[in-house]
């Protein structure tokens, strides 16, 4: 029942009755992360922080515990601790691609570009229908310096998908950068600095 009500998205009682099974059996490796998931949606961060550290130390290794923690690791800033973590979580689902997305993710953030790009380019592979994965791949190859790639993929998705607007807003904003710095501007700089 804790499972249901979960899966029904009613938290409040999700973790009620999660706590219920944890005081019954304490070694309940799933039921610690259930519970840290659902007080994380419910913004108790420390709560599920310490509800996932509890699932993995009872020998819990789902590729998504490690993916939400990564994701816990990547919302509070702690870059390095949500690599490792993501980097396991790649490890135990290769095959997913939400977990080398996050991970590109975690890469880019740490300024590790050509990894955030192999990636986001491996996420893409395993599905390519993902928007915001080709929009921060565009993301990656403006930070990289190659422009003309990054303008290729927002402009593409702007195309393919023209109601999704951090493209047309990536687009806009990379237009406005050549502009300011384009020597028809008076400016001796080259078309391609931000």
């Amino acid at each position: 029942m804790a499972d249901y009500f979960l899966g029904m998205e009613d938290y409040p009682e999700a973790i009620r009755r999660h706590q219920a099974v944890i005081k019954q059996h304490p070694d309940n490796a799933l039921a610690h992360y259930h519970l840290g998931f659902a007080e994380g949606v419910m913004g108790q961060h420390q709560l599920e922080l310490s509800e996932y550290k509890k699932a993995v130390q009872l020998g819990l290794s789902d590729w998504d515990l490690f993916l939400n923690l990564g994701l816990l690791y990547l919302e509070t800033d702690q870059l390095d601790t949500a690599t490792n973590v993501l980097q396991l979580a790649t490890l135990l689902a290769p095959e997913r691609p939400e977990a080398h997305y996050n991970l590109g993710i975690a890469y880019e953030r740490r300024g590790k570009l050509k990894q955030a790009e192999q990636e986001m380019l491996l996420s893409l592979r395993l599905d390519p229908a993902q928007v915001d994965a080709r929009n921060q791949l565009g993301v990656i190859y403006a930070e990289e310096g190659n422009f003309p790639r990054a303008r290729d993929e927002w402009q593409e998705i702007a195309a393919a998908a023209p109601s999704y607007s951090p493209a047309r807003q990536n687009l806009a904003l990379l237009r406005q950068a050549e502009q300011r710095h384009s020597p028809a501007a008076g400016q001796g700089s080259s078309p391609n600095a931000p």
